[in-house]
This record gives C-alpha cells, structure tokens and sequence, in this order.
C-alpha cells in the first residue's frame, strides 16, 4: 500500500470538511466591543506583475491589508464594499459565507481572497496574536521558497537564470517554463497542437541544461505545456522521469476547466512517473475536492490570492493531507500576500515549498516594513511573530511603483471609493472592467523582469 492510499484508508472517512479557526476571534472574551468595518480602500503596485493591495478600515483606527492575485482587478474587492461595512471584522466564517457567491476561480477569487487576509490582519491585531495562531498550531518555523525561471530559447540562457536564483536566494527548489514556442519550430515536435514523443525530448534537452547549472540536489519542476491530452501527459512524465532529468513535478497537465479534467488528470498521475501537480486557479475547497477525492493529483499547488485566503486554503490542505496529497503554494504577488501564505503555510502538516516570483525585483521587499530583512534566507521564508500579517506598506516605496489602473474611479493611494457604497449590478461591474468574469487579467504589463544578459528590463507578458 502506498503513503496516499495508508493516509485515506487511516483517515477513515471521505466527505467530511476540514480546517476551521483554532481561535474565533468573535467569541474571546478580550476582543473590543463595537468593531465595526467602515470602509475599503486600494491601490495597485506594478512589479514582476500587479499586484492590487486593499487596506479594510474599522471604527477603533485598526485595519487590515489584504491583496487581489497578481494581475488581477482591485474591484474585485472594493465591489464587496456593500456587504463589508457595518459587519464586525473578527466574525470572520460569517464573513467570509456572506460574500461566497461573489467569488470564483482564476482571477475572480481575488476579492474574495484579498477580503480574508485582511480580516485575519485585523483579527491578529485586535488579539495581539501572529495570524497564525488563529488558524491552527504552527507546524514549522521556515517555509521552502521555489523560484520560477522563465522560458528562452537558448538553453544556456536558460540555465544560467537557473543557476543565479539557486545560487544568490540559496534555493532548494526551482521550478522552470517549458513552453510550447520553446519547440513548436523543430522537427518532429507537434502533432495536431500536442506535443510529441520527440517534442518531450527537445523539451528535455533545456530540462538538462538546468538541471546541469543547479546539480540534482535542488528539486526541479515544469509547468506551461499548452495544449495537452493524456497520452502526451503520460508520455511527458515519462520523460522528465529519466536519471538525467528527475523533475520533482509536472504541473497543470490539463487545465482544470478542460472538458473531462478530473478524469484525465487522474489518467496522467497513475500513468505518469513524474508526480503531477495543480492548480493555482482553482478557487476554494468544492474547487479542489472532486480533484482530492478521486486522486487526480500527486500535489496540490494553491494560490492564496485565488483559492480563497488562509482559512479556504487550510481547509483545502487538510482535507488533501488525509488523502495522502501534499501541499504547495503558487505566489506571484507582493510581500503582503507572500506573507499571508507563510501565516497559511506554517500549519499545513504536508508542506512542500512556496513560489517566489519577484525575485528579479530589487524593491520587492522594500514595499513592507516590520519584518527582517532580507525576507529570504538560507532558501526559506521565517513565520513572523508580530500581530497579523506581521507587515505594513512602506508608502514611501509602494507609491514609487504604482500603476493607475483604468476602471471608473480613479484608485490612486487608498482613497475614497463612493463609487461602491452602494451594490453594483454584476454584469455592469463584468462590462466597466470593475470585475473579472473569469480568470481574465487586468493588464497587460509592461513589467519588469531580466532579460537575457540579466539586466532589469519592462516587457509585456508573453502569453
């Protein structure tokens, strides 16, 4: 018997929800009277990507930060305004039920998401407690951080942008884009749109160039496929399971909104050597659970900012941990994100490694005060110890980079936003790009990243 099939025969049961607070911050005797949320505001910073940053005022001067996923729209959490103001923000589960239906995968649960942080940023600070603490007993002191390479058509190039994250971030996981233009012009790559058995040996050839710069104790992982079926899903794992190769996972095969997702995920992962992994646009636990309960993944890879914050996602790691499935965590944001992961992270018992996708970006730490520096170390993030998030806004960095998104209001640096005091109707929200209606992205860049020679440079996203 497997390690997955002892810990799901072990748990004794299949349906039962996971996760909830260890400490509900509603009902302690030390909680102030009279809390009340009095207004939303943002801004958004441009980096690697957007990241739109939210700040949940009260009426005693404590609020909480919070961020949308990277790329996404602000609006999607100043649109919750109407059902915010007046509630009691330490009655987080009640919350967080209450605006449910507004949330939704890919981008769309970024509102949703980005409202959880902050309401656990206020619940930390009320209580004098690390957010942690009200989410569940602390599992470890450090979280794993994994970089992300970008693609290139020069294998060297591409190697030695994975031997410079290794090396200066001490890393001891690394994942890499293998991208279909990265073969589409070769011999014998494609068929049909898929790739080939040949096309997974040219893919191959930048996996050894890799895997070459940064040595085989450094785990090592791929995702960005395109199109994909499950013969090539399989065959793809096959080949990255060879000596030379030994990739740590092959991520997001199928995406997850392909018609019969759940069964051909579940096709590639008993066929493929290579665990799978997925999926960093799935928003909350009925999102994850048909993909847990029939074993359709070997890992999976939330994103705080979409999955649905700290709470959803505990929730989700819990329920994956009795089915024998690990847990990694996809980030593309800014450090209060980053940081509202960690918090999550640290009470996940089956915890892999976390993304870092800023670390091109020599401000990227700079955004936040009240956490050491530099964020991190020996290859690991340290769960802050402070009230909340444990992190505030450096203003004077954050207003240096900002991007002035274009929706009906003029966002600028948390100011007022009367234009959401009263609801909106959905479908206008979709049409004045208030809100996503899928897993759309608001920008398009440019945003900075290294180019080829390893200077700083603006581009846009090549998608």
């Amino acid at each position: 018997m497997d390690r997955r099939a002892f810990l799901k025969k072990s748990a004794g049961f299949a349906g039962t929800v996971l996760g909830g607070l260890a400490i509900n911050p509603a009902r302690t005797y030390s909680r102030p009277s009279n809390l009340k949320i009095t207004d939303i505001r943002g801004c958004t910073v441009a980096s690697n990507y957007d990241y739109p940053i939210i700040k949940l005022y009260t009426n005693q001067d404590i609020y909480g930060l919070g961020e949308v996923r990277d790329m996404g729209f602000l609006g999607q959490a100043l649109f919750l305004k109407p059902y915010l103001v007046g509630k009691d923000p330490l009655d987080i589960e009640g919350i967080l039920e209450s605006i449910r239906p507004y949330a939704g995968h890919g981008r769309a649960g970024g509102g949703f998401s980005a409202v959880d942080m902050a309401l656990f940023d206020i619940a930390g600070k009320v209580l004098g407690v690390p957010a942690y603490k009200i989410l569940g007993p602390k599992v470890r002191d450090k979280i794993p951080v994994y970089g992300d390479t970008d693609a290139n058509e020069d294998p060297e190039v591409y190697a030695r942008r994975a031997k410079i994250r290794v090396e200066k971030w001490k890393l001891k996981h690394l994942k890499m884009d293998l991208r279909p233009w990265l073969i589409s012009n070769k011999e014998g790559a494609m068929a049909g749109g898929v790739p080939t058995e040949k096309g997974m040996e040219y893919w191959g050839e930048y996996v050894e160039a890799g895997r070459g710069a940064i040595g085989h104790g450094v785990s090592l992982g791929a995702d960005h496929f395109g199109r994909m079926n499950v013969e090539s899903g399989v065959l793809l794992g096959q080949a990255m399971a060879q000596p030379q190769r030994r990739l740590a996972y092959i991520e997001d095969v199928i995406g997850f909104r392909s018609r019969n997702a759940i069964e051909d995920m579940k096709k590639i992962t008993d066929g493929s050597p290579t665990p799978t992994l997925g999926y960093e646009d799935l928003f909350g636990f009925e999102g994850f659970r048909p993909f847990i309960n029939q074993g359709a993944l070997d890992i999976i890879h939330c994103d705080l900012e979409t999955s649905g914050g700290l709470l959803e996602t505990k929730r989700i790691a819990d329920y994956a941990y009795r089915y024998g499935i690990r847990t990694m965590f996809h980030h593309a944001g800014s450090p209060v994100g980053a940081m509202a992961s960690v918090h999550c992270a640290c009470t996940v018992r089956d915890f892999a490694c976390m993304e870092n996708h800023a670390m091109d970006i020599p401000w990227w730490e700079d955004l936040v005060t009240g956490v050491d520096k530099p964020l991190i170390q020996d290859g690991c993030y340290t769960v802050p110890e402070k009230p909340g998030l444990g992190v505030e806004l450096n203003d004077d960095v954050v207003r240096q980079y900002l991007r002035e998104p274009k929706y009906i209001y003029k966002a600028g640096y948390f100011e007022p936003t009367p234009e959401f005091d009263e609801p909106m109707d959905w479908d206008e929200a979709v049409k004045k790009r208030v809100l996503s209606n899928g897993p759309w992205y608001n920008h398009g860049g440019p945003w900075v990243h290294l180019d080829e020679e390893g200077n700083l440079v603006n581009r846009a996203d090549r998608r």
